[in-house]
């Protein structure tokens, strides 16, 4: 008997077939947020140190100290700007709990002030410089943020548990990248880097809703420990006997793993769903209750 042809490219063909588009190898990937510009806000203190070398005990004393304190300012500046870019990427976060950029402004003012009494100049100039540093490290570089994202109604008790998961979750992380580095794969290296993206979905998933913790503490708490142990042990074997089936077998595991992770977070966000439709139907129930119709 005759049988209609059918394919994966036929018109009404089948799509179990077809197959899930892979991760790409920068999924996920974020632009460091330190950049150029602040690395560069250690060149004045290195100018400084050299320039001091030829004044006195004093102008020397007060130019290494204002060196110093350049120095401390463009450090703070780093760490303020990598707060802020987390603070922006999430949807629910607290202001950072130290003004970094604004102490780092403050500290540059304060560092030049003192370049210029290393060098003979007035107090009314020292002022006038440091007061000119620090207005244009501001407008350079901003202020911190100075007020939480997204957190009414959230429960801050509950948010406090989540911040320890997610601690201990990143540190799991950060074990698996230094392990990786024993072993010098770059395929491997590429792999762990989408598992961690993963990771982070769902990491970003129960910051948003603290009340998912409890689904996904052991994947971000037993699993992940796991898998640290797990790369630890196949980066002390690979990086000994470059064993191919041990690599495959470590590939394998790291897709199992994602696969879960990735099924989990899609729960965590089906069940999100599920709560929003039964908080509108609840309040439709009781807008009809008060004689309220909806059109």
């Amino acid at each position: 008997m005759a049988q209609r042809y059918g394919g994966k490219y036929s018109p009404d063909g089948s799509s179990k077939s077809e197959t899930t588009v892979p991760r790409g190898t920068y999924t996920g990937a974020s632009v460091d947020p330190v950049g150029a510009r602040a690395n560069l806000m250690f060149l004045p203190a290195v100018i400084l140190v050299f320039m001091s070398l030829t004044q006195d005990a004093l102008g020397l004393a007060v130019g290494l100290v204002g060196a110093g304190i350049l120095s401390l300012g463009a450090w703070l500046l780093r760490g303020g700007l990598v707060a802020q870019a987390a603070y922006l990427d999430r949807k629910v976060a607290r202001r950072p709990a130290m003004p970094r950029k604004i102490l780092a402004a403050c500290l540059a003012g304060l560092g030049t002030a003192l370049a210029a009494l290393s060098h003979d100049g007035g107090i009314v100039a020292a002022a006038v410089f440091g007061a000119a540093a620090c207005g244009l490290h501001i407008a350079a570089f901003g202020i911190d943020p100075l007020s939480d994202k997204g957190m009414e109604g959230i429960d801050t008790f509950q948010q406090d548990r989540v911040a320890r998961v997610v601690d201990e979750a990143e540190a799991h992380l950060a074990g698996m990248d230094d392990a990786l580095r024993r072993a010098g794969d770059r395929k491997v290296s590429s792999r762990m880097e989408q598992f961690q993206t993963v990771v982070r979905n769902m990491i970003r998933t129960v910051e948003e809703d603290p009340r998912d913790l409890t689904a996904a503490r052991k994947y971000l708490g037993v699993y992940l420990l796991g898998a640290r142990d797990a790369t630890v042990k196949f980066s002390d074997i690979y990086a000994r006997t470059q064993d191919s089936k041990a690599k495959a077998d470590f590939l394998s595991l790291l897709d199992d793993l994602e696969q879960n992770f990735s099924n989990r977070t899609k729960k965590l966000l089906l069940d999100d769903n599920n709560d929003l439709a039964i908080e509108i139907e609840v309040l439709r129930d009781r807008l009809q209750r008060e004689g309220v119709r909806l059109e």
